[in-house]
């Protein structure tokens, strides 16, 4: 594959020029205070993300763009509120080749192989024989763990990127794996298996062949549901393949902390996290996310640093603070 030329976002500095094919997500029509309509969304590519704004635009031209693809652009980069925009003077919906693909779909920074051998080195660490066998269950399902291993954690919030599920999922099942021996009353393998099979049910939501965006099935049912729904299967196939008969309460608890893990009905849940492992697995699961989201803001990764002018980022809306960018530590 040819080596590509384009300049990523991850390497934008304000006043550059910048013109290419980019990834479209969440292409919204805005009111300026003059009523005038404009276009704002988010532009990707595999490095990164930046939020774009285009201040005069047709109605009927933006009914042609897409709300989540690919769009060519031209437009002008700007410092503004501690972060950086960009400024769009020409926009087009395009059809990219694979070439550029390859540049636009973020991927994890971590190998996929390596992150898949160490989650299931430590999946392979349950105890109870039931347990085990469910893990197995899932772990031998080919078509669903090759989704599993290149699915994004989310279309836009933490994780956005190939692989980003995996990676998220590994580092709960590590957290938990420190954790769980401090609070020895906690049943450390439906822990586990609860954080293994939490968000599963994104590899039917999530549509990561070309532009994230949500599924059908995604819109309409959404994988807390799914998840559950899949847990339902799998039980029963634990029973058929193998005789083991899984305990009495295992399934419920765990389809709980699928239905539970967003902690409250605001946010998707479908209860209450409300036995002590679901509590468990809800507060690392905002723990990851939360953390991800500031050092992505706050810390990103550049390989030239950027005088934003300030300080602070600008608000996080996911988070409900702008952050404070320096290392305390730092130079």
């Amino acid at each position: 594959m040819p080596v590509s030329t384009r300049k990523f976002i991850r390497d934008f500095q304000p006043s550059d020029y910048v013109e290419g094919v980019f990834c479209i997500s969440n292409a919204q029509l805005g009111r300026t205070k003059t009523d005038k309509p404009y276009l704002k969304c988010l532009l990707k590519d595999k490095s990164g993300d930046l939020a774009a704004r285009m201040w005069s635009i047709d109605q009927d031209f933006y009914r042609q763009l897409p709300q989540e693809g690919f769009v060519y652009i031209e437009g002008e980069v700007q410092a503004y509120q501690g972060d950086l925009q960009l400024i769009i003077r020409v926009i087009e919906p395009h059809t990219p080749t694979q070439e550029e693909i390859h540049d636009l779909l973020p991927v994890s920074p971590r190998p996929i192989d390596e992150m898949f051998a160490e989650l299931t080195a430590l999946m392979g660490t349950l105890k109870h024989p039931g347990m085990a066998a469910l893990a197995q269950v899932y772990l031998t399902d080919e078509p669903l763990m090759t989704a599993f291993r290149v699915c994004p954690a989310a279309k836009n919030m933490h994780h956005a990127y190939l692989g980003g599920l995996l990676e998220h999922t590994l580092q709960l099942l590590k957290l938990a794996n420190a954790i769980c021996p401090l609070y020895p009353k906690l049943s450390r393998d439906i822990v586990m298996m609860g954080l293994f099979l939490h968000d599963l049910g994104k590899t039917r939501e999530i549509v990561f062949d070309r532009a994230f965006s949500y599924s059908d099935r995604g819109e309409l049912v959404g994988h807390i549901v799914d998840g559950a729904i899949m847990l339902h299967d799998r039980a029963q196939l634990v029973m058929r393949q193998t005789g083991q008969r899984l305990p009495k309460h295992a399934v419920m608890v765990l389809q709980h902390i699928i239905l539970s893990h967003h902690g409250q009905p605001e946010f998707g849940a479908a209860k209450f996290p409300s036995t002590p492992e679901a509590i468990l697995v809800s507060l690392l699961d905002n723990l990851d996310a939360r953390c991800f989201m500031a050092l992505a803001a706050a810390r990103p990764d550049r390989d030239n640093p950027v005088d934003l002018g300030g300080n602070f980022t600008e608000k996080q809306w996911a988070l409900e603070t702008k952050l404070f960018r320096p290392d305390p530590l730092g130079e």
